[in-house]
């Protein structure tokens, strides 16, 4: 919500000093989104923790470049180069926005000798020259923005292409039949209220538009802060491409069940068959 005045008056009273104005600016309106967007979406600090493990216990020896597609603000690239002095990562987005805002909220709070390991590319992922990464990762479900099966090949080429010789790509993925509906979920942190909108699915093309939405205690929000409109794809699907591309070996990763809870134990491990949840999450690896 802007600052707002009933009369023209009130803005040259505010100006000599005599008033001020009759509102303050919303929490929604002093919101980051892209800060709200890494505290209730991200979780880099598991990730590289998955990803360091099973890069380790399927070469034998730790990864050191890794190059993070549709990095968006880098938190991953940030996560990798602090970990290990000799760790190096390469973030891909095309989205200048974004990436000048990882550059300033979160390289450079980063010590030097960490942030000079960073490189950071404005390029399309399906063209972008880079050389060649121990790892790829596209997270965040960021590969499900292109829509179309020979698009999707192309990347998936690409990225196999990039890999070193014993080089492993990376990405997750969720499902269960609750991602096909038209609902919404919310999660509460603090200072704010979480919303993911799956506004619209079409069952024939698999087409998804989803918004994520920001609820704060003054009652304001920001509304469709982030919103996407891609493709669901199934896990099938993305093995079938996977193979096709010339991955020598694709694994799904499930998380386990905590036996007192019920609920997820956050060990994701190597897997068959996966259980017909209500929503689910899991990580794929394709090695090269």
């Amino acid at each position: 919500m802007e600052r707002t005045h009933s009369k023209s008056r009130n803005n040259d009273r505010a100006r000599k000093g005599h008033g001020r104005s009759d509102r303050k600016k919303s929490l929604a309106k002093l919101a980051d989104r892209h800060a709200l967007y890494e505290h209730a979406v991200q979780a880099v600090d598991v990730d590289f923790d998955f990803i360091d493990e099973t890069f380790r216990k399927r070469r034998g020896r730790k990864a050191r470049l890794l190059r993070e597609d549709f990095c968006g603000t880098a938190k991953m690239c940030c996560e990798w180069v602090q970990r290990r002095k000799r760790n190096q990562a390469i973030g891909v987005d095309l989205d200048e926005e974004v990436l000048t805002w990882g550059r300033k909220n979160n390289i450079a709070r980063l010590k030097e000798s960490a942030a000079d390991r960073i490189t950071l590319i404005e390029d399309d992922v399906l063209k972008v020259q880079a050389g060649h990464s121990d790892i790829i990762l596209a997270f965040n479900f960021s590969y499900q923005l292109l829509k179309d099966r020979e698009i999707l090949r192309r990347y998936f080429t690409s990225a196999r292409d990039a890999l070193n010789d014993d080089g492993i790509f990376f990405l997750d993925a969720y499902g269960g039949y609750d991602a096909y509906r038209e609902i919404r979920d919310k999660r509460k942190y603090k200072g704010f209220t979480y919303i993911w909108d799956q506004a619209s699915y079409d069952p024939i093309s698999g087409s998804m538009r989803c918004h994520i939405h920001f609820k704060f205690p003054d009652g304001t929000k920001l509304k469709r802060a982030f919103s996407y409109e891609w493709r669901l794809w199934t896990l099938p699907e993305l093995q079938d491409l996977l193979n096709e591309v010339g991955f020598s070996k694709i694994t799904v990763y499930w998380e386990g069940t905590d036996e007192e809870t019920g609920e997820g134990d956050g060990i994701y491990r190597p897997v068959k068959a996966g259980a017909p949840d209500a929503g689910w999450f899991c990580y794929l690896t394709a090695e090269k």
